[in-house]
């Protein structure tokens, strides 16, 4: 099977030695992200709802690269720092779903990196 890179200028660069996406297969296999801003590199300003949003517009930048979008996401994991934003996150997430919204996982976690408060990432199915 052969994997390819997928990357994207409109996303954030990777901060270590991992790529934004992979093909595999009919599957591409998108890293986790976290709210940073594509050009700064820093977190964008605000609070959980801020942070959520541009998580998830980093992960829509990242399926586009790859051809698709959250339509075709099967499976995400969320990582929170405090279980308590759930609802909130949860609500700004579903605004995100395709016509069926995937399976996911939501986990707290003591940290995420750079300070965020959330972190997404998704597999996506690319046949048909």
């Amino acid at each position: 099977m052969q994997l390819t890179k997928v990357e994207t200028a409109a996303a954030p660069a990777a901060l270590g030695p991992y790529s934004q996406a992979v093909k595999a297969g009919d599957f591409l296999y998108c890293s986790g992200q976290v709210p940073l801003d594509a050009e700064t590199g820093e977190l964008v300003a605000g609070g959980i709802e801020e942070q959520t949003g541009q998580s998830l517009k980093n992960l829509k930048y990242v399926l586009a690269a790859a051809g698709v979008d959250f339509n075709a996401v099967v499976k995400t994991t969320i990582y929170l720092t405090n279980l308590e934003d759930f609802a909130v996150v949860n609500e700004i997430y579903g605004s995100f779903c395709g016509a069926v919204a995937p399976a996911r996982a939501t986990v707290e976690v003591s940290a995420l990196p750079k300070g965020a408060l959330v972190e997404i990432d998704a597999v996506a199915y690319l046949g048909e």
